[in-house]
Parts: structure tokens; sequence; C-alpha cells
């Protein structure tokens, strides 16, 4: 576990680094989005925040808050449903019109519920596209910019770096159905989560290949507090209340959550592969159990998570390149031939 002192320490240093940071929250509008965005405001010097959502209003607040909390902070917010690809696509657009650069894409998009499939326009299930598919549209568009700020040569504004809060146990330990990775006709909300996270693992180890200057994690958060509950209705909104009250003491604070998410976003130990061979030392070991594979499964706590059995035996037998196959089917029907999967 790396103690919260630790945290708070490493997180105090980033005043250090190059003024100017750009970073992008994508469902940073609430809960650990919004307090990892606040605390990257509070730690960086005249930060570029470009949050992602849809709530216009709440938006408003978070901007004039981190406002007063950095004068020298520059806030955008682009209102956007990002369950549709296409307009993951006109997000990344409008981002790569005003910046040539990206340095830290930040990623909690999505939401809970108890109904089943809810197929989109495009074909896929509204849930499964926020925790999945759209997350990895992003980091495809948003790769050459990451690239660019990974490219500067002042060690101080390099910084490039893929962040996605979901549950990177959860990835290491069931297998997908390769039969029907969209879920078409297999959804239930146990096979929706299996399929995110671990095909979220794999995608994630796949572009730690393909953009090896720049790190990724896929972090687990634990219990937090969040806004998340809100669109489960007010009956089983009051009963999960009732129940997290009780599970307080096993929980972690919201901003607490958002200082270990600051520091899995910024710490040198979870290196780009590159720097392996840089001959860089002190590095953290990847999904894979390689030192400084680029791709890593965080706990709460800052603790990797090294292989599984389960994931070893997926790894050794391709399920990396079927993955991104489908992924990138799914991208050409829905982005490139406007069509629906």
């Amino acid at each position: 576990m790396v103690a919260l002192s630790a945290v708070r320490t490493h997180n105090a240093t980033l005043k250090s680094l190059s003024p100017g940071l750009v970073a992008v929250f994508v469902g940073g509008t609430s809960g650990i989005g919004f307090s990892t965005a606040r605390e990257f405001v509070r730690n960086t010097d005249a930060p570029h925040i470009y949050l992602v959502g849809r709530n216009q209003i709440e938006a408003s607040k978070i901007i004039d808050e981190f406002q007063q909390l950095n004068p020298s902070s520059q806030l955008n917010f682009i209102k956007s449903d990002v369950s549709l690809l296409r307009n993951v696509d006109e997000v990344c657009k409008e981002i790569k019109e005003k910046e040539d650069k990206v340095n830290l894409l930040f990623m909690t998009v999505g939401y809970l519920t108890l109904q089943g499939r809810q197929e989109t326009v495009e074909g896929l299930d509204r849930k499964f596209s926020l925790h999945y598919y759209a997350r990895m549209r992003f980091v495809q568009n948003l790769a050459p910019l990451l690239t660019t700020a990974a490219n500067n040569p002042d060690p101080k504004a390099n910084l490039s770096r893929v962040v996605s809060v979901l549950d990177s146990r959860l990835g290491r330990a069931v297998a997908p159905n390769f039969s029907d990775l969209s879920l078409k006709d297999n959804f239930s909300l146990k096979n929706c989560a299996v399929h995110a996270c671990s095909m979220m693992n794999f995608t994630l180890e796949h572009f730690a290949q393909q953009y090896p200057a720049t790190s990724f994690i896929h972090a687990y958060p634990s219990g937090v507090r969040t806004g998340a509950l809100r669109p489960m209705g007010p009956v089983v909104n009051n009963v999960l209340k009732a129940v997290t009250v009780l599970l307080k003491p096993f929980m972690v604070d919201l901003k607490e959550s958002g200082e270990r998410h600051l520091y899995a976003a910024t710490a040198p130990q979870f290196a780009p592969r590159e720097a392996k061979a840089d001959g860089k030392e002190n590095v953290a070991k990847g999904m894979d159990e390689e030192p400084g594979s680029g791709a890593y499964a965080l706990n709460w706590n800052g603790e990797v998570f090294g292989e599984s059995q389960k994931a070893a035996g997926l790894r050794a037998e391709g399920a990396e390149k079927r993955i991104w196959d489908h992924t990138e089917e799914v991208f050409r029907k829905i982005c490139d031939e406007n069509g629906k999967y």
C-alpha cells in the first residue's frame, strides 16, 4: 500500500512540472473524475483542463470552483453523450482543433443500472459502450496528441498517461465470451462487467505496445461515495444510501480517492514501455508481470496487480489480438462506415 502521506508528498511536487499541462477528464463533472480533476488543478501550474460530460449546470459550478482554486488554470467543458462513438469522435476533433498535445486522458464515464441491454442507435449496449468502447475510442483518437506530449524533450513537460477507472481485478479473474464479445446475444449486467474489464486490460496492453511513449493504467477505485447511484431511481437509491452508511468505515473518502488517482496519473514508477529501454529503474510491474511494460493494473491504494493464471492463459491464447480485432471492427462499422454494429 502507498501511504496517503506519500501520495500527498508526491502530488505536492507536481508544481515543479512545466506549466500548461493538458488533461482531458471524460466523466469529470462528478465522482472520482471530478475529485481527480480538482486535485490536478490544485497541484499543477496553469493546467488546461477539458471536462467532458452531459451536465452543463454542474460543469459551470465546477469551472467556477476550479478557477478560484487555481486562477492560472484554463477550463473547458464539452457537452456530449459519449455512449455514441460518433460523438466521441466529435469531442476528440474539437480537442485536436485546439491542442497539439494531451498529457493526461482520465476516464471514469459510466453509470449504474439494474436494467438489461439498452441498445443505442449504433447497435451497442449503452452501459457497455461507456465502460469499454467509448473509452478505447478516446484513447485511439487522442493517442497522437499523447505521443506529442511524450516526445517533449523537457522531462518536466513530457507526462503522457491514460487512466481508465473501472475494475482491474475483475479483468484478471474471468474470461470474456469470445464468440459474442459485444454481448448481442448473451447480455447480462455481470457479463457486461466481465467483458468491459477484461477487454479493457488487453486493449490497454495493445495500446502500450503501439504507443510505447505513453503509459496506460486500469485502476480499481474500491468503494467510493459518488453520484453514480442517481440514475437508479429513488427507491433503490435510498436503499443503497443506507447500505453505504453502514459500509462507510470501509469506503474510500472521495477526496482521498482523487488524491490517489492523481498519484496514479503522475507517479514515475508507472513508466511508459520505452522507459525500460532507457534503463530506468524502480518501475512497477505491468499486467504481464514485466517491469515497465507500460500497462498497469492498480488497486485503490496504489498497489500493482500482477499476472493471474486466467489472464496468462488468455494471453497465451491470443486474447489481445482477438479483442483488438473485434474492437477495430466495431469502430470501422460505426465510425468509418457511419453504420451500425
